[in-house]
């Protein structure tokens, strides 16, 4: 089972791994955080699947605590589940050197990656509805840096911390804003 963490993150072990790393399993918890409890057959819809496929990989979900039924809503026909973290902490390094491992850790950074791409898609192809204000609040910049290891490594931390003086309740005048970090060698692999 996936072990809690700092907050609201739960941390993946291996079993933890191979359950998530599936391309729809990984778009179905994304949703849950995002947009709050949903049924199998919204899922289904939203993702253009039946509602069969949903149900069976929210059981599995389920299985290793990444999702739960939400009692306070439905009925015994009408199953509605919700996200139990807020995230997932992945430590790649931890399964990089097992094969065994490889191909689910691959599936599962390819897939966020993928999630990542298409939220920033989406914020694009909407752009013309949001406020100037909004879209110069926006960043959409890369920046190429000289960095060893050790000033990297202190670098992503930095970046963590300065998310976490932000996370707050929603308060009037909010919008969900998604925040995406990208801090990785661009060169050659060196040890």
């Amino acid at each position: 089972m996936c072990r809690v963490t700092e907050g609201h993150s739960y941390e993946l072990d291996a079993a933890g791994l191979r359950a998530l790393a599936h391309p729809l399993r990984i778009r179905i918890l994304a949703e849950l955080r995002a947009e709050g409890p949903a049924t199998a057959t919204q899922l289904a819809e939203r993702f253009e699947q039946r509602s069969g496929t949903t149900s069976w990989h929210l059981r599995r979900l389920a299985e290793h605590g990444f999702v739960e039924q939400d009692t306070e809503r439905g009925n015994r026909r009408e199953r509605w589940w919700r996200a139990t973290h807020a995230e997932t902490a992945l430590r790649p390094e931890r399964f990089s050197a097992d094969a065994e491992l490889g191909p689910a850790l691959s599936t599962l950074l390819h897939e966020i990656a993928a999630n990542h791409h298409r939220e920033l898609a989406g914020f694009l192809a909407r752009l013309p509805e949001w406020s100037e204000e909004w879209i110069e609040a926006s960043e959409l910049s890369d920046w190429q840096l000289s960095l060893s290891r050790d000033e990297l490594a202190e670098f992503t931390a930095e970046a963590g911390r300065l998310v976490e003086r932000y996370r707050r309740a929603p308060a009037a005048g909010d919008e969900p804003v998604m925040v995406q970090l990208r801090a990785f060698p661009r060169g050659e692999r060196r040890e």
